[in-house]
């Protein structure tokens, strides 16, 4: 091989080699215990973009959201949920109102009006009455999607409600959920706010020194069905969002967890 070929190939080589040492450094020093699992403090729950796309993450006290300046809606949103936040007895907001941390376009309640869609959560309001302040912030509109009224206000809220069931049971749950955009998807409203076409929202937790997951996936439009209908394995739902889930898990615990559909392990 000639001289010039040698350096060349190390010149575009390098660079990828530090990226990856620095990467994984990333995922397994600063964020796992010394024995390999992570704790609740590393923010076990938030997700990575696996693909390239419009993205600014800020955190709320309740809640973590990547936020979609070209949609005006969430990547995905993630948050911690435990028994004693379930507990709280924060009245309910409902003051829709623009993220005052977002940048770029954002949407406006107007965009709402008369579009025939809901609203939608995906930090719902009922696992914010913890906090005065949560419970404001779960009213940004950077949390809030274009959701068919009937999903919105039925499954949706049924699967809100059971999450809030396991917390009560299992002492705490780790929560990420968001949308699934099609690329010639819909908009609503002055800011083009993108009507999504389905939905996920996935969980972790840990038992017995035992992680195990569950997902469920949502098409944005009118139903009525049992829950256990919508479960996915969350391998299936990263396959759809092009997002790595509870990516700070070891490799071979996430491997094996996150292929998984087994419904037994949480009580429905």
């Amino acid at each position: 091989m000639k001289s010039a070929n040698k350096k060349y190939i190390i010149l575009v080589l390098l660079p990828i080699a530090i990226l990856a040492i620095v990467l994984y450094g990333y995922k397994n020093k600063q964020y796992t215990t010394a024995d390999g699992n992570p704790t609740a403090s590393n923010n076990i729950e938030l997700p990575t973009l696996l693909t390239p796309q419009s993205e600014q993450v800020i955190a709320h006290e309740g809640y973590t959201v990547s936020y979609n300046s070209q949609w005006c809606i969430p990547n995905w949103v993630a948050y911690e949920l435990t028994a004693d936040e379930v507990a709280g007895n924060v009245p309910r907001g409902d003051d829709f109102v623009p993220d005052p941390l977002a940048k770029g376009n954002t949407a406006t309640t107007n965009d709402y009006k008369h579009s025939g869609y809901d609203r939608g959560h995906m930090a719902p309001a009922g696992d914010m009455k913890w906090s005065k302040t949560a419970m404001d912030e779960s009213f940004y509109l950077s949390n809030i999607c274009p959701q068919n009224k009937n999903l919105n206000k039925g499954d949706w809220k049924e699967l809100e409600e059971l999450a809030r069931e396991w917390a009560k049971e299992y002492g705490n749950i780790y929560i990420a959920c968001g949308p699934i955009v099609a690329v010639n998807h819909k908009t609503i409203g002055e800011n083009n706010v993108a009507v999504p076409e389905s939905f996920f929202k996935v969980f972790l937790r840990k038992t017995e020194n035992r992680w195990t997951t569950t997902g469920f996936l949502f098409e944005n439009k009118a139903g009525n069905k049992k829950l256990n209908t919508y479960i996915r394995s969350i391998d299936e739902i990263e396959e759809l969002t092009g997002i790595d889930f509870f990516p700070l898990l070891p490799d071979n615990v996430e491997e094996t967890i996150e292929s998984q559909t087994n419904i037994y392990d949480w009580n429905m």
